[in-house]
């Protein structure tokens, strides 16, 4: 009896200090050094994975790794942005200094509660140089002399609206956070969903033999898939089915439309539980190949490759929705080849007229400085989709340009790189105005872009070509950077129109995987929006034409597009 009041009071006391005392139950833990892979690369580093009771298929990092991930894939010692840890008891909290703001506010891992809680989520796991919180431009917009190159932010017409706190209740999905024997362990697919996927920095990937980084292991199938094929064991396979559950319930975009409120209930609905819950890793894999053809579906969710324990593969699911744009797409191309056998010219002049057409907006370097090393403009390609428009851009205002009536065909246009996109925005209107709302935390974001198609060094109106008659080609393959374009285009009400309504596609793309390693991704919480009299409207329904062009060779016999496009245009020469 005295000794259970010794213990008691010593309780108190404890509590009294505000120190938590936790006990845990005592896992068996064994660990080992792994080689670390970035896609099929060997970076010549090894990394320390533990296992917990013998489960050796399903490891966990320490959380002193996890502060040296969050500055080798999110921090950047060069501009101060950097991650540091503390621990006290079962609680550690990881705090990120950056140039945005002094403090983002902590991550906080409580290994008692199983809880990982972000008073702001999307400051803390933003991508380094980023000039907002829901920044989608990663190209490097200054030069090693701090001058911008190519884009540059307007600080005039930028929108921020912080997000709440947001708290993932692990343990209420059957996630167990260890902390013993000096070790604070978390699983490794955890941190990968948490932190490394919603930047597009790729996933960790565990085969049993290395850990690999990478954003869809089919590009690095013989690293990957070296590894024995087998079944799952019993831990890994209640793991992964739980923390899947987890990572779409809160990272899937379309999760309201598709009317889901619990992906394990959505699971056990449609007949999957026991699937993604059994041993065999095929069986699972092939329940999520049928999730994303029968019922996301969305466009931008998609399979890329099964897991290392069920085999590479070949066979894909097919996918209703994709299946239907890419038959769009095709009956686009073919109508086109009637009357451009040899593939439509990027830049193209039609009388007055100056056509402009690229299937996926594209950028090849990162370093938005390398546009300023082609001397002559007209030295681009027409696959770089930057360089194309400044091409075009050199071209139209030339001396003696005949040129009324710009034309941006996106006909057949099917998504690509937001930077791209940024700069088409600009030429066209002389600002872009990327908006984006985070359904996960509610945060809102407007970021307000210039580019300088002319590489003069000045942001200003000779950079665009607002003051022609501006057209866009637009259709139900239209999709993604492809569908946001002429949505934006259709806010500003400065740009035409032409075809039938676009795609739509809001959701940016974010690459998964599953805790057993199946490849895939898809749409995220992050949608991308246009403001409207101070208010964010989704882009998914797509932008509706002005003038209806009925058939798809209308869109390219041009000669008579031409002559429709001046009869529609008052000001224009015939």
């Amino acid at each position: 009896m005295k000794k259970l009041l010794s213990i008691l009071l010593a309780l108190a006391m404890l509590m009294s200090l505000g120190i938590s005392a936790f006990a845990e139950e005592k896992h068996e833990i064994t660990s080992a050094a792994y080689p670390v892979y970035i896609e099929d690369m060997d970076t010549g580093m090894q990394f320390d994975l533990y296992f917990v009771d013998g489960a050796n298929d399903l490891p966990y990092l320490d959380a002193g790794f996890c502060l040296e991930m969050l500055n080798a894939f999110l921090g950047d010692e060069s501009t101060g942005d950097t991650f540091t840890m503390t621990a006290e008891g079962p609680v550690v909290t990881f705090t990120r200094t950056n140039s945005m703001v002094s403090a983002s506010g902590p991550m906080t891992i409580d290994f008692e509660n199983d809880i990982i809680e972000f008073s702001d989520y999307n400051l803390f796991v933003q991508r380094p140089g980023s000039s907002t919180i829901l920044d989608t431009i990663n190209l490097n917009v200054f030069n090693e002399n701090g001058e911008p190159a190519m884009l540059e932010k307007v600080d005039t017409g930028s929108f921020t609206r912080y997000g709440d706190a947001l708290v993932f209740p692990l343990g209420d999905y059957g996630i167990d956070l260890i902390a013993q024997d000096g070790l604070y362990l978390i699983p490794v697919q955890t941190l990968s969903d948490l932190l490394l996927a919603p930047r597009s920095v790729g996933d960790f990937y565990f085969n049993g033999q290395a850990l690999i980084k990478s954003s869809d292991v089919s590009e690095c199938s013989d690293i990957y898939y070296a590894a024995p094929t087998g079944e799952r064991s019993e831990a890994l396979a209640e793991y992964g089915y739980n923390e899947l559950c987890m990572m779409l319930d809160y990272f899937y975009g379309f999760k309201d439309t598709h009317k889901i409120d619990s992906f394990a209930r959505f699971f056990h609905n449609v007949g999957f539980e026991e699937g993604l819950k059994g041993t065999n890793a095929e069986t699972a894999d092939r329940s999520i190949q049928r999730l994303i053809s029968d019922f996301l579906s969305d466009g931008h969710s998609g399979w890329h490759a099964f897991s290392y324990l069920a085999g590479q593969r070949d066979d894909k699911a097919a996918d209703a929705t994709k299946t239907k744009l890419f038959d769009t797409v095709d009956r686009q191309k073919n109508a086109r080849a009637g009357f451009y056998p040899d593939g439509v010219p990027g830049y193209e002049e039609i009388g007055n007229t100056a056509y402009i057409s690229f299937d996926s907006f594209a950028c090849y370097t990162m370093d938005g400085e390398d546009y300023y090393s082609v001397e002559n403009p007209l030295d681009f390609g027409d696959d770089d989709t930057i360089g194309l428009i400044i091409k075009a851009h050199a071209m139209i205002n030339r001396e003696n340009s005949p040129i009324e009536n710009v034309v941006l065909d996106l006909s057949a246009n099917t998504g690509g790189m937001d930077n791209a996109a940024a700069v088409v925005i600009c030429w066209f209107l002389g600002e872009a105005a990327l908006s984006q709302t985070d359904n996960m935390t509610g945060a809102m974001c407007t970021s307000v872009y210039r580019a300088d198609i002319n590489r003069d060094r000045v942001f200003d109106e000779k950079d665009t070509v607002a003051d022609k008659n501006l057209f866009c080609l637009i259709s139900p393959c239209s999709f993604s950077c492809g569908n946001l374009v002429p949505c934006m285009f259709k806010e500003s009400g400065r740009v035409t129109l032409l075809g039938r309504t676009s795609g739509g596609g809001s959701c940016a793309v974010m690459p998964v995987s599953s805790a057993w390693g199946t490849s895939f991704q898809i749409s995220s919480n992050q949608r991308m929006s246009f403001l409207k009299n101070g208010s964010f409207y989704d882009v998914d329904r797509g932008a509706d034409p002005d003038f209806v062009l009925p058939t798809p060779e209308q869109y390219y016999d041009r000669a008579a597009l031409t002559d429709y496009i001046n009869s529609i245009c008052w000001n224009a020469k015939p």
